[in-house]
């Protein structure tokens, strides 16, 4: 991986690089360890796939495991995940029972790696047990919570609280979604990897042929929203949107994305979005690959405008991407996409398909608009939402957590 940090240089700026090697030399040799549900599919993968390799090159030992699980667990973390988002949904004491001995299991199996870390970062719902089945523990732990648990159906969080407040610290997205615990919170926001396939910038011929692989005309404006196929994301209201957009501009849609190993209900969406969408041929439904990295950068830089029309929304990196290429976003009111969007300045925030239908067309009759939008988005990204500030900040988190209450840390 040598050089890999240099190559941040570019993007983020010289002195960024420079700073990231001057904090990480008090953690030199220190064993870092991340677990999530999945390799694949979602933010939280796309993060640690870089994120791991980078503290690497900086002499920091870390590593990334995976939480192991059924089916039946998989779909009872679902139902966590809903629940901390909002939903009055409650499982049963034999989901509980089951959630506690996949956690128990997986423990026994990861108790090498995790027993002498000095810091492990468990990411999420899934695998926030495990701090109470590990029998020998050296380091801190942290939690770190990707969703919006601003308003969380108490029953569920009450049960999960219950495990997450013996760990050391939690981490959050946004000041709103931290919850009374008994350990000190630390706000991160999410990340890009400005380096990386999905973000690179792609030779114009190349999102020419992606675009007419997908059957896309760009003599026409096109729609595009990039994420999972998840009721949260609300992509039948993004094809309401659409519906009453296109009596008035001969705009086509772009519903891109996939399902992960830990959401056992990404399939039942897939059905709802190929229903709603009713055979109209200017809507087009792409269940990619995780692995399609260049095709997702191509559409974002193809669309004329982007979509993140979340009723729910940790953080929305789908939001941060489309910034970082230039393009303006009609993002739902709520979660991280509030911190990226700048309504009337990077996009505009709505609440319902028909404020997002509003928007649309009048971006559409402003051309001039939407490239004054897109340098302000891209220029917020570079200055707040880059792999290397969230590398900052978790090295930062270390270096407080090791050093307690001082007020003052001296880095060489």
């Amino acid at each position: 991986m040598s050089g890999l940090l240099d190559a941040y240089a570019k993007p983020a700026g010289p002195e960024v690089i420079d700073h990231l090697r001057q904090v990480a030399r008090p953690l030199a040799g220190a064993k870092v360890v991340h677990v999530n549900s999945t390799a694949t599919g979602g933010g939280v993968a796309e993060i640690l796939r870089r994120l791991v390799p980078l503290m690497r090159e900086l002499g920091i030992d870390a590593s990334w495991e995976l939480i192991e699980g059924d089916t039946e667990f998989f779909a009872t973390t679902k139902t966590f995940h809903n629940a901390l988002q909002g939903n009055k949904v409650d499982a049963s004491r034999r989901a509980f029972e089951g959630y506690e001995a996949i956690n128990r299991d997986n423990a026994a199996r990861l108790a090498p790696a995790l027993a002498d870390a000095d810091f492990v970062f468990i990411h999420d719902p899934q695998p926030a047990a495990l701090l109470s089945f590990q029998t020998e523990r050296k380091g801190r732990w942290i939690w770190r919570c990707h969703i919006d648990v601003s308003r969380p159906h108490r029953p569920i969080w009450k049960y999960l609280r219950g495990f997450v407040r013996e760990y050391d610290a939690s981490v959050f997205s946004l000041a709103a979604f931290a919850q009374p615990l008994p350990h000190p919170q630390y706000l991160i926001h999410p990340s890009i990897d400005p380096i990386s396939e999905k973000n690179i910038l792609l030779p114009a011929r190349e999102v020419q042929t992606v675009l007419e692989r997908f059957g896309l005309d760009r003599s026409r404006p096109i729609l595009l929203q990039v994420s999972r196929f998840d009721r949260f994301k609300d992509p039948v209201g993004v094809i309401r949107a659409y519906r009453l957009l296109k009596p008035h501009a001969p705009v086509q849609l772009v519903l891109a994305g996939g399902t992960a190993s830990d959401d056992p209900e990404g399939e039942d969406v897939l059905n709802e979005v190929r229903e709603a969408a009713a055979g109209d041929p200017d809507i087009h439904i792409l269940l990619l690959p995780p692995d399609a990295h260049r095709d997702i950068n191509a559409l974002q830089r193809g669309a004329t405008l982007v979509m993140q029309k979340s009723l729910r929304e940790g953080f929305g990196l789908t939001v941060t991407e489309a910034l970082w290429k230039g393009r303006p976003v009609i993002g739902g009111d709520t979660g991280g996409i509030t911190l990226q969007v700048v309504d009337r300045h990077t996009g505009y925030l709505v609440s319902t398909p028909e404020g997002a239908a509003f928007r649309m067309r009048y971006l559409l009759s402003r051309p001039d608009l939407i490239v004054e939008m897109g340098k302000k988005g891209r220029k917020l990204v570079r200055e707040n939402f880059l792999l290397t500030r969230h590398l900052r900040e978790y090295m930062t988190l270390m270096l407080s957590l090791r050093h307690g209450a001082q007020d003052r840390l001296e880095i060489a």
